[in-house]
């Protein structure tokens, strides 16, 4: 079957869709929204980026970002803390650490249900393939400047 762009590209978002709708519905339950969770994801990963490469991250506007930014911080879940200049860094925090895992569990599951159709050779393709057509720098987002 020969998929044109187009086809490809609708299948893409899709499949984007089912999986955030599927996401929120399964991280209800632990107290986070799909955003939450995936800034906590991020900021594991990249302790003390900032607002703007968060909101890229997470595909929000900084102004929005900077909304979600401080209501996590107000219930704990990450600190802001100065960087150079008037730059805001960004921390996970304990509490944000124990949801973030809380919420991973659930999020594995959606995927695994997802993609469950695929064998790992599927898999490693598909992701081969996207990464392909995203490029070098598929998350959009800069290296983080040294500190200093």
């Amino acid at each position: 079957m020969v998929h044109t762009p187009a086809e490809v590209a609708l299948a893409v978002k899709r499949l984007q869709h089912r999986h955030h709708r599927t996401l929120s519905a399964a991280l209800t339950p632990v107290g986070l929204s799909l955003v939450q969770w995936d800034t906590l994801r991020h900021l594991h990963q990249r302790p003390d980026a900032s607002l703007h490469d968060l909101a890229v991250l997470t595909f929000q506007t900084d102004q929005s970002f900077g909304s979600l930014a401080v209501r996590m911080a107000d219930r704990g879940l990450i600190e802001r803390v100065p960087g150079p200049g008037r730059a805001v860094r960004h921390r996970i925090t304990a509490e944000g650490e124990r949801m973030r895992d809380a919420g991973q569990d659930a999020v594995d599951g959606v995927f695994a249900t997802s993609f469950q159709g695929l064998t790992d050779k599927d898999l490693d393709q598909l992701g081969d393939l996207l990464d392909r057509a995203l490029g070098a720098n598929p998350a959009g987002v800069p290296e983080p400047e040294p500190a200093g």
